[in-house]
This record gives C-alpha cells, structure tokens and sequence, in this order.
C-alpha cells in the first residue's frame, strides 16, 4: 500500500511515542505533588533505573505517622514476620515493631539505647531470635552492641558501655556501625562510624576474636568508616567501606583479602550492603545520592568488577541509610534519615517474591 512521506512520518512519530509510554511504564517514572514531610507518609517520588525489580509498597505501614525520630535501621524477622525499626531523637521510642503486612504491634520505650546506628535480627530460622543494635552514643550506654529478646529486653552486651576504646581484652568499640551474626553463631563487626577505630572484626559465637582488619588507610585490608558489613553463601564478607567509597570482600574463615568493588561508587560511597534471598543480587545504598542500587552478585570462584543492574531513585533529601530484607519473600526495606521513615519495596518477579 502505498503511503506519503507525510503519513510515514506520522507513523513514526506515533511508534515512537508508543515506545517512550512503554519505557515509562516498565522502567518506572513514579511521581507525585507530596511534600517530604516527616511523619505524613511515604514519599511517592522516585524513578526505577535500569531493570525493574522492585516498586514501592505504598500501604507499608498503615500508620507512618508514628515515625517520630530519625530513622537509622531496619531489620527483620522473615520467621515471625516483624519489621524492627530504630529511631533516634528526643523523648522518642528508639525501636518501633510493625508486622510485614504493616500494622504496628509495639515500641521500645528502653532507657538502654542511646544512638541507635545498625539493627541485626539474628536466629530469624530459629524459634527464639533476638535483635542486635549497635549504639553509636556517648553516654553511659553508648559505644557497645546490644542483644534484646524481641518485646526488648536487654539480654546481652559487647564491649565497655559508655567508654569508647580499641581493647580486644576486654572488648571495646567506638561508634560500631553494624553487626552481622551468620546462622553458625559467629559475628561480623564494623567498627567504627566515624571514631578512632576502622576495624572488622569477627567473633565466634563464644566472643572470641577470630581474625580481625584494624588499620585506616585507603590500602588493601584497610577502612576509613566501615559502615556495613553482609556475608554470602560462598563464604565472603562484604563491608561498605564508606569512607574510601568501596566495597571490601574478605574469607569469612581466613580474613583474607580477596578483592575490591569501587568503580560503581564514584559519585557517592556505599553506605549499605544486603545480599538478595535468590543470591542474584546486592542491594547497596548510597546516602548523598538518595539511590539504592542493585548489582550482579559474582559467582562464588570470583569477586570480579562492580555492575549495577537497577536503581531506585528516592527523592532529594530522603537520605537512604540501612537497608535489610526478608529472605521468604525478597522484600526491600529502608531506613531513611531525611524523610524520618522506613519505606518498604516488593519485587516484581514472581508474583512479589524472589524465591
């Protein structure tokens, strides 16, 4: 059939807006007119970059407005399906307990926590878990790592409380950003968020130090600010090496070096490393930027260079901080210091589920 020049340009120009409707609505250009405003909500503002792997949870939770403080942690217990959020500030419940469904079912009015930094909850597969935080203050509370039982009884502590030091006998931190505890017991410290120590440190599950990284530097083994710290299934930690803006990965069971990520963080540094339940992915987030990333996780024979797959682009000043998900259902969740909330993400595939 034949056709003008000008019905063939008409075609085109509708292809092409047909094309650009479809990108924007498999890449994602989600927007509103709501003001950022702590305590009224989640933020709707964000963009999907990239591959397309998880959208905002607009129902989570039912009740933001109890969002008091600024929001430092997030972790959760996939087993029992509660959320842990910690929060800092003034005459402020520093934890706050929602369901992964939403609802609110309690807060931590303890005089035990200072500054709440990173929130750990360790035993999820077991019928008793209990939460870990460190608390970066520095009154007599601060300075050490906390274990509660899940209504928030303090159980346990790690190091001197209210005396910042760099002892391994006894045991000391100063300013410890986050702890992960691995199903066999043992711990993985990154101490610390901004004092005199950069140190990771691993203890076994009768604290006992195991091996340990203790310098600043920007070489090989050495941290400025390590921020946080994940372990995989191949037997590699993982540690945020916020201040040198890398990523650092080391044998869990030697400490040794094994490799560096550091070209997908030139503009902003890590400041959170999550690995998602399929193992596919890392979830790293990046404060200044307001980004969460998604990267390839390389296979186990090889640590290999840093390849983002997906970006969630939060609005400006909502400052992602500590992220943790839920490994039954690959559930991404947030704490955000600017917004003053934790926000929490699905992912597409699957029906909402990695797994």
């Amino acid at each position: 059939m034949w056709m003008s020049k000008k019905g063939h340009t008409c075609l085109l120009a509708s292809s092409m807006a047909s094309v650009v409707l479809l990108m924007m609505l498999l890449y994602g250009s989600f927007s509103s007119q709501q003001q950022l405003q702590p305590g009224s909500g989640p933020p709707q503002d964000y963009q999907l970059l990239g591959r397309p792997l998880y959208k905002l949870d607009l129902g989570w939770p039912r009740s933001p407005e109890l969002f008091s403080g600024d929001v430092f942690g997030v972790a959760v217990d996939q087993q029992a399906g509660t959320v842990y959020v910690a929060q800092r500030g003034d005459n402020v419940p520093k934890v706050l307990v929602f369901t992964t469904d939403g609802d609110f079912l309690m807060s931590w009015n303890t005089s035990t926590l200072e500054m709440p930094h990173g929130i750990f909850v360790a035993g999820a597969a077991a019928s008793s878990p209990t939460v870990w935080i460190t608390d970066v203050g520095t009154g007599p509370y601060g300075h050490c790592i906390k274990q509660y039982s899940p209504s928030g009884k303090l159980l346990q502590v790690l190091g001197t409380r209210g005396k910042a030091g760099s002892g391994l006998d006894p045991l000391q931190f100063d300013q410890p950003a986050e702890i992960f505890v691995h199903e066999s017991g043992d711990m993985y410290i990154v101490d610390g968020d901004g004092g005199m120590n950069n140190r990771l440190i691993k203890l076994s599950r009768d604290r006992e130090v195991l091996w340990m990284h203790g310098e600043r530097g920007q070489g090989l083994g050495q941290f400025y600010i390590p921020h946080s710290v994940t372990v995989d299934g191949a037997r590699r930690v993982w540690v945020a090496d916020r201040g040198n803006k890398r990523i650092q990965v080391f044998n869990s069971e030697t400490g040794e070096w094994l490799g560096t990520w550091g070209s997908c963080f030139t503009e902003d540094a890590p400041y959170s490393v999550r690995l998602t339940p399929d193992r596919k992915y890392f979830v790293v987030v990046q404060l200044n930027t307001n980004q969460i990333s998604l990267l390839d996780a390389p296979p186990p024979s090889q640590v290999g260079q840093c390849r983002v797959v997906s970006v969630i682009q939060l609005a400006d000043d909502v400052k992602p901080h500590l992220v943790d998900l839920d490994l039954r259902t690959g559930a991404l969740y947030v704490a955000q210091i600017g917004a003053q909330q934790a926000q929490k993400f699905t992912p597409f595939s699957l029906g909402g589920s990695f797994l």
